[in-house]
């Protein structure tokens, strides 16, 4: 379970407002990589009910994380979102896009963060001191919240897209690389959000998908 050892840490050195930083859709065929940026009280003592329903999102019902999210969003000081589309994915390859919507969400926080927090990833020049913490969601209330609120927003996007794109079951799979997906795939062929520089996806043979 996660706590707040990391973030008392960094506030003993006197920095006070601490984001923690984390992505959620790497993997998907399709899609955008969404990222949330998330700074909580500096005085929580760790003994909070509502912390206690943090965790890793992938280590919750869909049920818990939707309440974890209200919570965050409820208490937490700040929270930012940010994403990078599937055609800049395609663009910019997922480790980089993975990377740039972490720094949007940290640039939608309305306040300024001394340091930062980040479930682990490769970073490139960011302009922000940070630390990169191996299986952070599963160690940092701070990492924890915000890879809650990426999954829970990327979700709902996704069953937008259910809408939008019809026969797919983005609403089921989250564009995940699940059978079910590979079947509509290879059926209908890629749609405008599907990530062409995947392989599953490039090596698909039907025509590009066009509205009905």
């Amino acid at each position: 379970m996660p706590d707040l050892s990391l973030e008392s840490e960094i506030h003993n050195r006197g920095v006070q407002l601490v984001a923690g930083v984390d992505e959620a859709g790497r993997g998907p065929l399709a899609g955008p990589v969404v990222a949330a940026a998330v700074i909580l009280p500096p005085d929580l003592t760790g003994d909070e009910t509502w912390l206690q329903l943090l965790d890793d999102s992938k280590k919750l019902t869909s049920t818990k994380r939707e309440r974890a999210v209200e919570m965050v969003r409820q208490y937490a000081l700040a929270v930012g979102v940010g994403l990078v589309s599937p055609q800049d994915i395609d663009q910019m390859g997922i480790g980089h896009a993975a990377f740039v919507a972490m720094l949007r969400a940290v640039r939608q926080l309305p306040l300024e963060p001394g340091h930062l927090l980040l479930d682990f990833i490769h970073v490139r020049d960011c302009p922000y001191t940070y630390d990169a913490i191996v299986k952070g969601d599963s160690l940092s209330y701070s990492i924890a919240a915000a890879s809650n609120i990426a999954k829970v927003t990327r979700d709902w996007l996704m069953i937008e897209a259910d809408n939008t794109y019809p026969g797919y079951n983005f609403a089921q799979h989250k564009g995940y690389p699940t059978k079910a997906h590979f079947d509509r795939l290879n059926e209908l062929g890629p749609c405008p959000i599907h990530r062409r520089s995947f392989a599953p996806v490039a090596r698909t043979s039907m025509a590009p998908y066009t509205s009905r």
